[in-house]
Order: structure tokens, then sequence, then C-alpha cells
């Protein structure tokens, strides 16, 4: 664990786990409002083993506030978590539940991010009006109730920008392999979309053509010349 200081004067600690060898860039690890547990930390270990800084902030909102999240604060916090690893390369942003509401948020928001990915994040049906200024992924579980498969078609439709899988019988926290909701297969598909995300973003790799690869990564494969099928539309899962 470290401190950081956000914008405002505020200290706050992060967990912050280094690769082995020279960094490829930084991964900021956003928990949902549990914190950071040691489920969290392992996500940002999971990290660092494949060659990025990962740091995880401990957010103002679950550290005792008793008014709820504050989404300002948070992203204040978030600036100067990207900010203290940024000097190692491009910085992605992953979130889960409410982080991954805000690596949505933070997308459009803050500075010096290079892409941002979202599982299962909490209230994201409400935040699909504004075109992304970033590179942005989402995991969404179709098991959901709190997001219903006809808010994930609808969000699809309207941000064509972002690249949203989908995953069938996956619920809230399916990524958690601690929890009941649990989905390994679910766990796997979005670790490894994840990885990619981060790597073409943040490494600066060529993008190859993928199926369903989002809009982003599409655009750059052929920018003049749109194929047969490739309608540059809402992801499939």
């Amino acid at each position: 664990m470290i401190e950081l200081t956000s914008g405002d004067g505020r200290s706050f600690s992060a967990y912050r786990a280094e690769p082995t060898e020279a960094p490829k860039g930084a991964v900021v690890v956003l928990p949902d409002v549990y914190g950071v547990t040691p489920h969290l930390q392992k996500e940002v270990e999971s990290f660092a083993a494949e060659g990025y800084v990962a740091i995880a902030p401990a957010l103002a909102s679950q550290e005792g506030e008793s008014d709820g999240p504050s989404v300002t604060t948070a992203l204040q916090d978030i600036q100067a978590t990207v900010d203290a690893v940024k000097g190692v390369g491009k910085v992605a942003i992953v979130g889960y539940d409410w982080g991954g509401y805000l690596a949505y948020v933070s997308a459009n928001s803050l500075s010096d991010v290079a892409c941002a990915i979202s599982y299962y994040p909490a209230g994201i049906s409400e935040e699909r009006w504004v075109k992304r200024k970033i590179p942005t992924l989402l995991h969404l579980p179709e098991n959901d109730p709190s997001l219903p498969m006809e808010e994930i078609v609808q969000f699809r439709a309207q941000r064509p920008d972002v690249s949203a899988f989908s995953y069938p019988e996956a619920r809230n926290g399916f990524n958690f392999d601690a929890a009941e909701s649990f989905n390994e297969a679910a766990a796997q598909s979005a670790r490894e979309r994840t990885l990619f995300w981060i790597s073409q973003y943040v490494e600066g790799q060529k993008p190859i053509a993928l199926k369903n690869s989002g809009s982003y990564a599409q655009a750059k494969v052929d920018k003049k010349k749109k194929k047969s099928g490739d309608d540059m539309g809402p992801p499939d899962a």
C-alpha cells in the first residue's frame, strides 16, 4: 500500500504492484463498493504479471463517507492515481461494478488515459448519450436484473463507438472467483479481450482485425474501404 494525494489535497491509499521487467505501461484498477479487497489486490497483481505497473486506489466513498459515493471526488482520486503512474507509459483504466461505471465516466472526464474497460458497470444504461473520447470496452452479464438485456440492446444501438460484449448466463460479479456468481468461461473470455485491448492501446501494437473488436480497432484496420459484413455497428456478444 502507498499513499497518494488528490487534486484537492486529500490523502488516500492505493495498492500498487510492479512488473518484474521494464513496464509496458500502466493499469489503474477501480474497485467495486467493497474497496481494495484481497480479490482486487489479486487482480492488480495479475496485471503486473502481464508486464504493467498496476495500481488500485481506495476511493473516498469506500473509506467511510456517510453520504454515499461521490463521483466527483472519486474522479479526482482516479486522476491522481493516473498521474502517479503515467510516467511509465500509457495508462489503461479497468473497473468493476461501481468501479466499472467510474471507468466509463473516466473515459470522457480524465486526462492521460489511453483506454477504459468496464466490467458489469453499475448505472451504465444512464450514460449512453455521449460519444466516447477514448477507446472503451464493456463486459456485460446477460443474467443481471439490474441491467436487462433490452437495455444492453439499446445501449449498443446508441453507442456504436463502444465495444460492448455480453456474456450468456453470466451475472454481476462473474469475474470474482470466490463469489457464487463466478463464471469461469465468461471471466476467461473477458480477460482475453481486456488484455488484447490494453496491449493495443497502451503498448501501441498495430491493430488487427478481430471479429466484433469494435469501431476503433476496425476503423484503424481499414479507414477507406468498408468490407461486406463490417457494418461498424454495435458488437455482437
